[in-house]
């Protein structure tokens, strides 16, 4: 038997707004000092009114917009009962049959690497997933599990937080898909400013929605929902395990008959039963008192509308056009938005260098010059500020001098390995990358007469390795041409080191 998977996913992203929901607390979560952002407002005492967050309100139709939904104008609050530690009120201010937005969608490109979406050259290729709905809510408090005394402890630092619920349609047929999605998903909201979006830290979670049926069946059987995710790659995982279980259920003839709700252990990658799924009738849902309904007018819209931007598709497909950068390069300058305008400056500043030099180089090398500038941007600038915990704000190259450095690189000024010397030098002090290669002495050199010595010197101490490429291994040519470079620091010219070579052994 063969089975249709369906997922759909529920998103609670927290807006990082200056104050929460309903009060006028600092939206902060302060783990070294729980229970010091709050007040009678979010801890719920009797006889306080709760006063909207306009700030979120823009946040979430920024958000709404940027996913393609339709703003309902005309919206109220309602709450939503349930009783738990962390729900100080008995109950949480959400959205019920009113929110903020409805009938939206996502384009997202799942057959490029890692399921990049950007330039297509076939629509095919791209996967619409439906967007049912976003919603404003506040966030409960948090619940700290102390095992070892049997405690649970509860910081009420994130209650009332604002929250955007984004809830999608079952329209994602495997996990990747899922993984994938919410990926895009974080790179959205972060880029529109709207949230930090950082699962570890709770400000993107997302529970899961699955359940299979067979192949050609129309019906639609009872779903479990997976909680409890805090990555990515957790998330793939849970999807992936449910898949697998409830594919045996069905081969066995025990098939899901109720809703569930499963938490996932992501040590042992399993899901594990937790309860029967609520619905709505559960929570008993019924207007806010005392918030009364509003409307959001033309102007509030257009206001958020104008604020959007480039989003990170859009971008990642220009970058694909103008740079002539593959996926993956798109990909990685785009993930960041000052990466992304770092690298603007860095393409525009070898435009001008190029256009100043010669009014036809940029026509003639521009593809070699960005290609390497892709590669020393993806590949060293990343890598470096990664390993050395630096930001944006703190990097001392300008974009200026990184340019500079790749047009060294280009000319053949210097070589990949002193070019890297320069390099070095630059991310700890920001210095002027010809400056360093004049003060060091890391000019490339194609002299034959400064090279040959050294090339000599290599044949005479490896007599091994010469009597090898004498006898016919080719390869071995490229272990000498390695000593050639390391006995000349760097600075040999490696075409004119390898002419001299082979002249020498032949």
């Amino acid at each position: 038997m063969k089975f249709e998977t369906l997922i759909g996913l529920e998103f609670h992203v927290q807006l990082k707004t200056q104050s929460k929901m309903f009060c006028t607390c600092r939206n902060a979560i302060d783990q070294e000092n729980p229970n010091t952002h709050i007040c009678p407002i979010c801890t719920g005492q009797p006889g306080t009114l709760p006063v909207v967050n306009r700030e979120a309100i823009h946040f979430g139709l920024k958000a709404a917009l940027a996913l393609n939904c339709t703003i309902n104008q005309h919206m109220k609050f309602d709450r939503k009962n349930y009783f738990y530690p962390d729900l100080p009120k008995g109950y949480q201010i959400s959205q019920f049959d009113e929110p903020l937005a409805e009938h939206g969608y996502f384009d997202i490109n799942f057959v490029a690497p890692d399921g990049l979406a950007g330039r297509l050259d076939n629509e095919d290729e791209m996967k619409r997933i439906g967007i049912t709905r976003i919603h404003l809510e506040e966030d409960s408090a948090k619940s700290i599990h102390d095992s070892k005394n049997s405690l649970t402890l509860v910081d009420y630092n994130r209650g009332g937080a604002p929250l955007i619920e984004i809830v999608t349609e079952p329209h994602f047929s495997q996990p990747s898909e899922a993984k994938t999605f919410a990926q895009e998903l974080q790179l959205l909201m972060r880029q529109l400013g709207v949230s930090n979006a950082d699962m570890e830290k709770g400000e993107l979670r997302c529970d899961a929605n699955i359940s299979l049926r067979p192949v050609g069946d129309k019906q639609l059987y009872p779903k479990t929902e997976v909680k409890n995710i805090n990555s990515f790659r957790s998330l793939e995982k849970a999807l992936e395990y449910e898949v697998e279980r409830q594919k045996l259920l069905w081969i066995e003839g025990h098939p899901p008959t109720i809703t569930e709700t499963r938490g996932f252990d992501d040590k042992k990658l399993i899901t594990v039963s937790q309860r029967d799924k609520e619905d709505s009738a559960d929570y008993r849902y019924f207007p806010e008192p005392d918030i009364p309904p509003f409307n959001l007018t033309d102007t509030d819209i257009e206001t958020a509308r104008r604020e959007l931007g480039e989003l990170p598709q859009g971008r990642r497909a220009r970058f694909m056009d103008m740079y002539n950068l593959t996926p993956e390069e798109a990909k990685l300058l785009t993930y960041d938005d000052d990466l992304a305008k770092y690298t603007e400056q860095v393409m525009s500043e070898l435009e001008n260098w190029a256009n100043d030099t010669d009014d036809k180089l940029w026509s003639k090398e521009q593809n070699t010059l960005m290609k390497l500038a892709a590669n020393w941007l993806t590949n060293t600038l990343i890598s470096a500020m990664n390993d050395k915990a630096i930001t944006f704000d703190s990097l001392k190259i300008t974009a200026e001098n990184f340019a500079e450095l790749i047009v060294l690189v280009f000319q053949k000024k210097v070589t990949n390995v002193n070019a890297m010397k320069i390099f070095s030098v630059m991310i700890n002090t920001g210095a002027d990358p010809s400056h360093v290669m004049d003060e060091q002495n890391l000019a490339q050199t194609s002299d034959s007469a400064a090279i040959e010595p050294i090339v000599q010197h290599v044949i005479d101490n490896f007599p091994d390795q010469v009597a090898e490429f004498r006898a016919g291994k080719e390869p071995i040519i490229k272990f000498l041409l390695g000593q050639v470079m390391k006995h000349s620091q760097g600075k040999a010219e490696p075409v004119t080191a390898e002419k001299l070579l082979r002249e020498k052994l032949k």
